[in-house]
């Protein structure tokens, strides 16, 4: 059965420079908010952390496996260890947002844990691609150039007109989807890039969860199981 609801949990040790993420699925938002199911994830998460591993199945043999499906057997749905993210840095900032459907590690070459943290949430708010605008893969940067090219307003133009307007379409994408040229969410007048370069530090990286990102959700309709079901 599909899982694809469920939470992320994050772990910081008390030095700001190693953070562990780990997603856990449910198939249900109800079961996802259940102090069983968040106690199972943190005791994933620090195990995970404690052990400095992030191989789901190498982390689940023995006691975690054996919780795992205590828990099924417990609450009657499927319930799987998705994802196990850890990021080492000199300053490492953590955010989850307060639904736990969507966490954030950022790592910086120096400032402090306050200021990754915030950069961290604005990852989690914005959603960049990248971090930087030199490290949009080039299928990506094709695929845009191919989008820009469709356009309405590219028809008919000379060769070096298209070039020109889409030299400055790509630079404009690059900015909208690079984490140091967007205007930062506390403060729009700066970048993300000023307030760390302004701390004394650059991006390193950075990594965004999203519970269910990427599953194939199977779509229900309800009416017609219920008409069905009234048939049968």
């Amino acid at each position: 059965r599909t899982a694809a609801e469920g939470g992320v949990v994050v772990a910081t040790n008390d030095a700001n420079t190693v953070a562990v993420m780990v997603e856990i699925n449910s198939e249900t938002d109800f079961v996802a908010r259940d102090d069983n199911f968040m106690n199972f994830a943190n005791d994933v998460l620090n195990v995970a952390f404690e052990n400095s591993r992030t191989d789901v199945a190498e982390l689940m043999e023995g006691d975690l496996e054996a919780k795992r499906e205590a828990l099924v057997q417990k609450i009657g749905e499927n319930i799987t260890v998705r994802r196990i993210v850890r990021v080492e840095g000199p300053v490492v900032g953590a955010y989850v947002h307060s639904t736990n459907k969507i966490a954030s590690v950022v790592a910086l070459t120096a400032g402090s844990a306050e200021v990754a943290r915030d950069v961290a949430m604005h990852v989690a708010a914005v959603n960049p691609r990248v971090g930087k605008p030199e490290d949009m893969p080039a299928e990506e940067l094709e695929r845009e150039k191919d989008v820009i090219k469709a356009q309405p307003d590219m028809e008919g133009k000379p060769a070096e007109i298209v070039e020109k307007m889409m030299g400055g379409r790509i630079k404009k994408f690059l900015k909208e989807n690079s984490l140091v040229e967007q205007p930062f969410v506390k403060n729009p007048d700066q970048t993300v890039g000023e307030l760390i370069k302004s701390n004394g530090g650059e991006l390193v990286g950075f990594v965004r969860l999203e519970v269910g990102e990427g599953i194939e959700k199977e779509e229900v309709d309800f009416a017609a199981e219920v008409a069905a079901q009234l048939k049968g």
